[in-house]
């Protein structure tokens, strides 16, 4: 008997339940505690910045002030700082690996990509990054002796003028890193690589201009 009343009453629950549900009064969501975990927001390029819950609420701005300061698109100019993807010159990619054999295969590439015509400014531009970059380990002269092997913590820099080096292999290290010395591909871009490159083989006594577009085609596909 007791079972019998059991399942008329879970029966009947049921039986509400459906009912509610099927019925066409248009109900309010309720609130959802931490909503980004039930409705992640995928921003994609240019598409219109809203709420990004249901329902969708098109007739109110995002409330995010540099998405409406923007139009509420949500491609935003790159934040303060950070490193941009394009260059004012076009450059070649470099289509050697972090291996061994293709580092010694950038010491081959003798002359750098960059326009000849822009040389001094691109020497300045270089130099002013070595000295934030470089010149603590490497010292301004490229003489090893910057101001982290002068205080003791750190030893065995060696001297531009004893590595046998080019301009090539400088932007090899400078993109991947070697021994102890980290990449700074993430901090430089392509165009400001060569320039901090072009700089170190200055301090060497090495010109490394290119005197025509095509020394650097020969150079790069030689090393294919």
């Amino acid at each position: 008997m007791k079972m019998k009343k059991g399942i008329i009453f879970f029966g009947a629950i049921g039986l509400a339940v459906v009912m509610s549900s099927c019925s066409g009064t248009k109900k309010d969501p309720s609130l959802v505690f931490m909503p980004d975990m039930y409705y992640p927001v995928a921003y994609d390029p240019y598409m219109e910045a809203d709420f990004g819950y249901w329902p969708v609420r098109p007739e109110e701005g995002s409330g995010v002030k540099i998405f409406e300061d923007h139009k509420n698109m949500t491609a935003l100019w790159p934040a303060d700082g950070t490193v941009p993807q394009t260059d004012e010159q076009t450059i070649l990619p470099w289509n050697l690996k972090n291996t061994m054999n293709d580092y010694n295969k950038s010491k081959d590439i003798k002359t750098s990509p960059l326009d000849p015509v822009n040389r001094a400014n691109d020497l300045k531009r270089g130099e002013h990054l070595f000295h934030i970059t470089c010149a603590v380990c490497h010292g301004d002269g490229g003489d090893g002796q910057g101001s982290i092997v002068k205080s003791g913590a750190y030893s065995g820099v060696p001297t531009f003028a004893e590595r046998e080096i080019s301009v090539g292999s400088v932007y090899h290290v400078i993109m991947y890193g070697r021994n102890a010395m980290g990449p700074y591909a993430a901090q430089l871009t392509q165009v400001d690589r060569w320039r901090v490159a072009e700089y170190v083989m200055k301090l060497k006594g090495i010109d490394t201009t290119a005197a025509a577009a095509d020394n650097w085609e020969d150079a790069e596909s030689s090393n294919q």
